[in-house]
C-alpha cells in the first residue's frame, strides 16, 4: 500500500450515540508507514477506548480543533455520514470514505451538499458482496455486531430464562425466538440465540438464506414464493408486491403469538424496510415478550417501533435502538477500521485515489465524483421522490 502524499483526517464522530472511530492506532501506524500523514481529532477514539497518546505513538498527529483536522485533508475517514455543518469544514476536492447510506431519503440533502462542494465520496454500505471484497466488507462486519447485540438486548429485557432450566420441581422450557430476515444480522442473531439455548425459528424470502439457517439447525418457517421473486442483485432481498407482504404477515402471525422474542432484520437495499409485524399481530403476543427491530435504521419492520427508543407496549418490551454496532464500540471499531484499511488498499494506487476504474468495487461504492452524483441507487431513489 502506497499512501505517499495523502493527508488522512480522522475526526471525532458527532452523531448522537456513535462511539466508534474510523481509524485505530494499529491502522494509523500502517498508514503512516505507507507514507500518509494522519491527523486525528483529540478524543476521537476515547469512546472506543483508544487514547490520544496511542495515536501519537502510532505516528499520528493529534489536533484539538476539528476545523484544523479537516483543513489540509485530502482523505477523510469517518464511520457515519457527515452532518451538514461538518461538510462546511471539508476542503473542496477532498475524498470522503464512510457509511453514507446515500439512497435513504433522509440523506439526500447531505449527498447533494457533498456534490455542491466537489467532495468525492465513497460509501462502505455499497461494497458488493463478492469474494475479493470480503476483507473490506464493513457492512457485513457491522451486521454481525448488530445481530449479536440484538439477541443480548432481547435476553437482557426478557422476563424469563433463555435456555431450558432444570429445577427441583421439573424443567422450565427454553424461550422461543423468532428471527425475521436471515441476512448477515439475522443469521448471527439466530446463531447467538441458539448458542444461548433458545428454541429458534426463522423466516426469509430467499431460499439460500433459509438453507444457511437450516445448516445451523434453525427451524425455517415455510413460505413459498414464485421462483426468483424475492432475490435481488447480489443475492440481497428484493421488495415484494404488497399482496405478498400481506401473505408473509399471515404466515408469521401464529409464530409471533407463540414467541417470547421477535427479532426483525429484513431489509431491501436502498429502500425503506418492509412492514412485517403490525399492531394486530402484536396484540396476540405474550406479556413479558420482547421485540427488537434491527432494521429500524431503514424505517423498521415493526409498525409500533420508534426510532432510537425503547418502551413498553401492553406488557411487550419494544426496542428500536438505532445503530446497534455502536453499543459494542471495541469490537465494532476494530472490525470497521480493518475493513477501511483493506478498502483503501484497493482504491488507492501509487498514492492516488482511483475514481475512474471500471472495477466493480469502486463503481458500486462511488457516490459523488466532483460535482456529480453517480451512485445508481441514489439517483433512482431521488427520481422516485420527484
Amino acid at each position: 500500500m502506497n499512501l505517499k502524499g495523502l493527508t488522512i483526517a480522522v475526526p471525532r464522530e458527532i452523531m448522537a450515540g456513535e462511539r466508534r472511530v474510523a481509524v485505530i492506532p494499529e491502522t494509523a501506524r500502517n498508514f503512516t508507514a505507507a507514507g500518509a500523514k494522519v491527523l486525528v481529532e483529540a478524543g476521537a477514539g476515547e469512546k472506543s477506548f483508544f487514547e490520544d497518546e496511542d495515536y501519537r505513538q502510532a505516528g499520528a498527529e493529534v489536533i484539538a480543533d476539528a476545523a484544523e483536522v479537516y483543513q489540509n485533508a485530502t482523505l477523510i475517514l469517518k464511520v457515519k455520514e457527515p452532518q451538514l455543518d461538518e461538510i462546511n469544514l471539508f476542503p473542496e476536492n477532498s475524498v470522503l470514505v464512510c457509511f453514507l447510506h446515500p439512497a435513504n431519503p433522509v440523506n439526500h440533502e447531505m449527498i447533494r451538499k457533498l456534490a455542491e462542494k466537489n467532495i468525492n465520496s465513497f460509501t462502505l454500505d455499497s461494497i458488493p458482496r463478492i469474494s475479493r471484497a470480503q476483507q473490506m466488507d464493513a457492512l457485513t462486519s457491522m451486521s454481525t455486531a448488530a445481530g449479536y447485540r440484538a439477541v443480548i438486548t432481547a435476553a437482557y429485557h426478557l422476563s424469563s430464562f433463555v435456555p431450558a432450566m432444570p429445577m427441583a420441581f421439573g424443567m422450565l422450557p427454553p424461550s422461543q425466538f423468532l428471527i425475521i430476515g436471515i441476512g448477515v444480522a439475522g443469521l448471527q442473531a439466530a446463531a447467538t440465540a441458539k448458542r444461548l439455548g433458545a428454541k429458534v425459528k426463522a423466516l426469509d424470502i430467499r431460499p439460500e438464506a433459509n438453507e444457511q439457517a437450516r445448516s445451523l439447525g434453525i427451524e425455517v418457517i415455510p413460505f413459498e414464493l414464485p421462483e426468483g421473486m424475492g432475490i435481488g442483485e447480489g443475492g440481497y432481498a428484493r421488495r415484494l408486491p404488497d399482496e405478498w407482504y400481506e401473505k408473509e404477515r399471515e404466515t408469521l402471525t401464529p409464530h409471533v403469538a407463540e414467541s417470547d422474542v421477535v427479532i426483525l432484520g429484513a431489509l431491501v437495499p436502498g429502500e425503506e424496510a418492509p412492514l412485517l409485524l403490525d399492531e394486530t399481530m402484536m396484540k396476540n403476543m405474550k406479556k413479558g415478550s420482547v421485540v427488537v427491530d434491527i432494521s429500524i435504521d431503514q424505517g423498521g419492520n415493526c409498525e409500533l417501533c420508534r426510532y432510537g427508543e425503547e418502551y413498553d407496549y401492553r406488557g411487550i418490551f419494544i426496542s428500536g435502538l438505532a445503530n446497534l454496532p455502536a453499543y459494542m464500540p471495541v469490537a465494532s471499531t476494530q472490525m470497521f477500521a480493518k475493513n477501511v484499511e483493506k478498502y483503501l488498499n484497493h482504491i488507492v494506487q501509487d498514492g492516488k485515489i482511483d475514481f475512474d476504474s471500471e472495477d466493480e468495487i469502486i463503481k458500486s461504492s462511488l457516490v459523488t465524483k466532483s460535482s456529480n452524483i453517480v451512485h445508481k441507487g441514489t439517483i433512482e431513489a431521488m427520481k422516485n421522490l420527484e
